[in-house]
């Protein structure tokens, strides 16, 4: 499927889980039929979107705390009195930060970065913040290798990062790092500028996007508005 197509339906998709009232559990429980079809479909492995779903977890320890501090009525939940409205609010985090993080988990996980930027050009989204988003995701792995080798050579002369004395040497390493990262940069940017570069790159990819992709997509997408619009309506 065409990335466009995938970053139009999953932007709706979010924003219908977004809107859907709390207390409409039936339709949350479509929400999650609609993506566990879209998992399927996709052939991604349960385990894969579980392990990412981790990022969520300082959530859930949030959402959990809830129902303990919040006000209002008292509900009587295996002998621990726990606020109703904050049950309501506990749920609402948890169903709606996890419906979100699988929807974009399924994206990033069927679809190249490269093709991801192609498809927010494709959208229109400005092109100065799809290079600020490429050259970022890049220079990520370069900077995640320079603090690899710089920590490599650390331990090989004796540092054991074991004391609040220790973090001086990997206070230094971060900061040589960062120059090391700026001056890289000056460097590429002075060779694309050497090589012709206008603003904008060029496109690798020169796949036509088919009716198909989109109604595919639009189609998730439409479900879970509708889910939305309706749940909306008779809450």
């Amino acid at each position: 499927m065409a990335p466009q197509a995938k970053l139009a339906a999953a932007f709706v998709s979010v924003v219908a889980v977004a809107t859907t009232p709390r207390e409409a559990v039936w339709a949350f429980a479509l929400h999650a039929g609609v993506l566990a079809v879209v998992v399927a479909a996709a052939e991604l492995p349960l385990g894969f979107v579980l392990r990412r779903l981790l990022v969520i977890v300082p959530f859930v320890g949030v959402a959990l705390l809830i129902p303990f501090v919040a006000g209002g009525e008292q509900v009587e939940v295996l002998g621990v009195g726990l606020s109703r409205e904050g049950l309501w609010g506990a749920w609402n985090v948890l169903a709606k930060a996890g419906l979100g993080a699988s929807i974009s988990i399924v994206v990033a996980g069927t679809t190249e970065e490269a093709r991801i930027l192609e498809g927010l050009e494709r959208l229109r989204v400005p092109t100065t913040l799809t290079l600020i988003a490429g050259f970022m995701l890049r220079y990520l792995v370069l900077i995640a290798e320079e603090l690899r080798r710089a920590r490599t050579a650390m331990l090989a002369r004796g540092w054991v990062p074991r004391w609040l004395g220790d973090a001086r040497p990997a206070a230094s390493a971060a900061g040589v790092v960062f120059v090391r990262s700026y001056e890289r940069g000056e460097r590429v940017h002075a060779a694309m500028l050497s090589r012709g570069f206008t603003g904008t790159m060029p496109e690798l990819d020169t796949h036509v996007t088919s009716g198909t992709d989109w109604v595919l997509g639009m189609g998730v997408a439409t479900a879970a508005a509708a889910t939305a619009v309706v749940a909306v309506v008779t809450t």
